[in-house]
């Protein structure tokens, strides 16, 4: 496994490696003392999956605190543009993000630490994306910001005009108008 930082303390891209032949591909996707030793430790104890079709994008959500969550996401089928935004208020980076694409063919997984808000956008006619949270979700815990707001400065790839966004994703505030609870 290598570890690729980006330009945002704590947020990695995990590069696995990958073994084929001609029956195919194995690599190991997940191995918890490897994990911790790369990335720190982290105590996963929920995997979730989605399904969605190109243009669909989902975000920028986040848990707010006590029941905050660290991500470990992967796209299994299809491919994502994959972003998390930092909403801790005292950071240095606060307001900046990293994006990553993330493909079927291309196994990698990104890490998104606490106090960041999360989201992706469908690249491909369909995708298949999986992820680890380090905390239950918690409904009344429920938070994001507009996964479309201009300030952001996110290029997902795909015009926001036209994207499919769930009801809820639609009445997130922007940025500028954001109480981060972090």
């Amino acid at each position: 496994m290598e570890i690729i930082k980006t330009d945002i303390e704590g947020v990695v891209i995990l590069k696995p490696r990958v073994f084929n032949d001609a029956r195919g591909y194995f690599f190991e996707s997940y191995n918890k003392e490897v994990f911790d030793r790369l990335v720190g430790p982290v105590n996963f104890v929920q995997d979730n999956e989605s399904c969605s079709s190109r243009g669909v994008m989902r975000g920028l959500h986040f848990q707010r605190p006590p029941f905050t969550q660290a991500k470990l996401v992967r796209c299994v089928r299809g491919a994502v543009l994959d972003v998390a935004v930092d909403i801790r208020r005292d950071s240095p980076t606060y307001g900046r993000h990293v994006a990553v694409e993330l493909t079927e063919e291309n196994h990698l997984q990104f890490f998104i630490p606490r106090g960041f808000a999360h989201g992706f956008a469908v690249l491909s006619d369909t995708a298949v994306f999986q992820y680890k949270c380090d905390n239950f979700y918690a409904p009344q815990a429920d938070g994001g910001i507009s996964i479309t707001d201009p300030a952001l400065g996110i290029d997902w790839r795909i015009d926001p005009a036209d994207a499919i966004l769930s009801e809820k994703d639609t009445r997130h505030p922007i940025l500028a108008d954001f109480d981060s609870p972090f």
